[in-house]
C-alpha cells in the first residue's frame, strides 16, 4: 500500500507535467515563442519560474545537508540571502532595465545581448562556449540530489532515476518550449512551498518541537569545527566568513546566470516586473529559507549517518526517513519539482545559445525558424544525454560532492558574466576588452580551482569561495579595464541606451511635479 500510494503520486504529477507541455505547443511555432513564450509571460509565472529555477535538488540536499552541517542553524542566512540579494535585488536592478534593453536590442539570449551591446560577434561565441561547458556540471548535479531520495523512498537503482527524470523532463521542455516550462514551474513551485512547510513541521515534531530540536542543537560538540559551547545553535555558526562566501555565491550568482536572468527576457511588461519581485521574494524567503533552516538540524542525526563515509549529500534524506509515506511522496514530489524546473531552464538555455549563438552564426547562417526549433529540440536531446552520462559516472566514481560541483559551474557562469552584464545594463563605457578580461579571469580560476586547487590559498580551495571571490573581483575587473581601454563608438553607444530615452505621454494627474504649476510657460 505505501508503495502504490507514492507511485499514485508520482503517475498524476508526470501526468500533469507531460500534459502540459503538449498543450503549450501551440506557442512553439516561432522562435521567439519557444525561446521566451512570445515576451508574453506573466508575473507570477515569471516569478515561480525564476524561483523554481533557482532552487532545485542541489539546494534541498547539496547545500542545505553541507552547510547545515557546517554552520548549524546559521545556516538559514543563506537562505535570508538568497530572498533578499539573489531575488528581491536582482529583480530591482536587473529586471527592468534588462526586459527594455533586451527587447531593443531584440536579444532572446545572453550572448546575443552581450554581441548587440558591444557589437561583437567574438563576444557572443565566447560567452556561448562557457554557458555550454558549465551549464553541464551544474545539471549533473541535479540528477544526483534527486537519486538519493528516490533511493530513499523506492529503492530503485541511481540510473533508472536519472533517465526518468531526463526523459520527461526533455518530454515537456521539446514539446512547449518557455511557455510550457513556465507553466509547470508555477504548478512545481505551489509542491515546492507547500512540501517545505510540512516537512519542516514533520521532522522538528519528530524531534519535540523547535525549541526542543534547538536546545538539542546547542548541546552538539565538534572539537574539530570549533571549541565553543553551542556554536551549531548560534547567530552566526562557527565560521561567519565562510558563511559568507556561501551566501554571496547563491545569492548574488543568480545576477550572472543565464538561465536566470532570461526569465526578465520574457516577462509581459515592465507594469508586471513590480509584482513579479514581490512573488518572487516571498518565494525565496519560504522555500531558500526553509530548506537551509531544515538542514541547519543536520547533527541532530550523526548517530544515524556516516558523514565521512557517506558524505554531506546523505544528511537530508536521513532526517527524512521517520516520515509517514504521505510525507514522503511530497519530499519526492517536491524535489522533483525543484529538479525538473531547473533542469528545464538549463537545457533550454543551452540549446537555445549554442543553436542561436553558435550555430546559426558560424555554421549555417541561413538557417530558417523551423529549422531553428528543430536544432534547439534536436541539441535539448544531446545536452541531457550528456548529462546524464556524466551524471553517473560522477556517482559510480564519487568525484565529488553536490556543493562543490555546482560551486564549480555557478563560480564559473556568474564569475564570467555578472560585472560584464550589469555594467553593461548600466554604465556606457564599459567596453568590449572589459567583458573579454573578465571571461578569461573568472574561467580560468575555476578551472584552476579544480585541477590545481589545493595551491590556492586556503580560503580559496573551496569552489564556492572562489566562485564568490571572482564574482566580486569583476566588479573592480570590468571599470578598471573600461577606463584603460578605448570606449565604444559613440553612435553606438546612443544607439544602444537610446531604449531608455523614450518619451512617454501622460495626463498631468498621472504626472510628478510641481502641483502649482501645470500649465506651460512662454519662453
Amino acid at each position: 500500500m505505501d508503495m502504490f500510494i507514492k507511485l499514485a503520486f508520482l503517475v498524476v504529477f508526470f501526468g500533469v507535467m507531460v500534459f502540459i507541455g503538449l498543450y503549450c505547443r501551440k506557442h512553439t511555432t516561432d522562435v521567439n515563442g519557444f525561446v521566451l513564450g512570445g515576451r508574453s509571460v506573466g508575473p507570477w509565472l515569471t516569478a515561480f519560474a525564476y524561483g523554481t529555477s533557482y532552487f532545485s535538488a542541489v539546494v534541498f540536499v547539496g547545500y542545505a545537508g553541507q552547510f547545515g552541517w557546517k554552520y548549524g542553524i546559521a545556516a538559514t542566512w543563506a537562505g535570508i540571502g538568497n530572498a533578499l540579494l539573489g531575488s528581491l535585488l536582482a529583480w530591482v536592478v536587473l529586471g527592468r532595465r534588462t526586459r527594455v534593453m533586451t527587447q531593443h536590442l531584440d536579444a532572446a539570449t545572453m550572448p546575443q545581448f552581450f554581441e548587440r551591446r558591444f557589437g561583437s560577434r567574438s563576444l557572443k561565441l565566447a560567452s556561448s562556449a562557457i554557458i555550454f561547458i558549465f551549464l553541464i556540471p551544474y545539471t549533473a548535479s541535479l540528477y544526483n540530489g534527486l537519486s538519493r531520495l528516490f533511493g530513499m523512498a523506492f529503492h530503485i537503482d541511481y540510473a533508472v532515476c536519472v533517465i526518468a527524470m531526463a526523459v520527461l523532463t526533455g518530454v515537456y521542455v521539446i514539446a512547449g518550449g518557455y511557455m510550457a516550462t513556465a507553466i509547470n514551474d508555477f504548478i512545481q513551485g505551489i509542491i515546492m512551498i507547500i512540501g517545505i512547510i510540512a516537512v519542516i513541521g514533520a521532522v522538528l515534531k519528530n524531534q519535540g518541537g523547535f525549541m526542543a530540536a534547538l536546545d538539542g542543537l546547542a548541546q552538539v560538540s565538534d572539537p574539530t569545527v570549533s571549541d565553543a559551547p553551542g556554536v551549531f545553535a548560534s547567530f552566526f555558526g562557527p565560521d561567519p566568513l565562510g558563511l559568507l562566501g556561501v551566501v554571496l555565491l547563491t545569492s548574488l550568482g543568480t545576477w550572472g546566470l543565464p538561465q536566470m536572468v532570461q526569465k526578465f527576457y520574457a516577462i509581459r511588461s515592465e507594469k508586471s516586473i513590480d509584482k513579479g519581485t514581490i512573488i518572487s521574494t516571498a518565494f525565496a524567503f519560504i522555500v531558500a529559507g526553509g530548506c537551509y533552516f531544515l538542514g541547519g538540524f543536520g547533527r541532530l542525526f550523526s548517530d544515524q549517518v556516516d558523514v565521512a563515509a557517506q558524505g554531506y549529500d546523505a544528511i537530508v534524506p536521513t532526517m527524512l526517513e521517520g516520515l509517514s509515506t504521505v510525507l514522503i511522496a511530497v519530499v519526492v514530489i517536491l524535489v522533483l519539482s525543484a529538479s525538473m524546473s531547473t533542469l528545464s531552464s538549463l537545457v533550454l538555455a543551452s540549446s537555445s545559445t549554442l543553436t542561436l549563438d553558435f550555430l546559426k552564426a558560424t555554421i549555417k547562417k541561413d538557417m530558417d525558424e523551423k529549422q531553428q526549433i528543430l536544432t534547439m529540440r534536436l541539441l535539448i536531446v544531446v545536452f541531457i544525454a550528456i548529462s546524464v552520462v556524466l551524471a553517473i559516472i560522477q556517482y559510480r566514481s564519487n568525484v565529488t560532492f553536490i556543493a562543490q560541483l555546482m560551486g564549480v559551474s555557478w563560480g564559473a557562469l556568474a564569475g564570467a558574466f555578472l560585472a560584464p552584464f550589469l555594467y553593461g545594463l548600466y554604465w556606457k563605457r564599459t567596453t568590449k576588452a572589459a567583458c573579454w578580461v573578465n571571461f578569461l579571469f573568472s574561467t580560468v580560476v575555476m578551472l584552476a580551482n579544480i585541477f590545481v586547487g589545493k595551491y590556492f590559498p586556503a580560503v580559496l580551495q573551496s569552489p564556492i569561495n572562489a566562485g564568490a571571490f571572482c564574482m566580486l573581483a569583476g566588479l573592480v575587473i570590468v571599470p578598471l579595464v573600461s577606463l584603460l581601454t578605448p570606449a565604444l563608438p559613440q553612435a553606438q553607444i546612443d544607439r544602444v541606451f537610446a531604449c531608455y530615452d523614450r518619451k512617454v505621454l501622460v495626463s498631468v494627474k498621472d504626472s510628478i511635479g510641481d502641483q502649482n504649476n501645470t500649465k506651460e510657460e512662454t519662453p
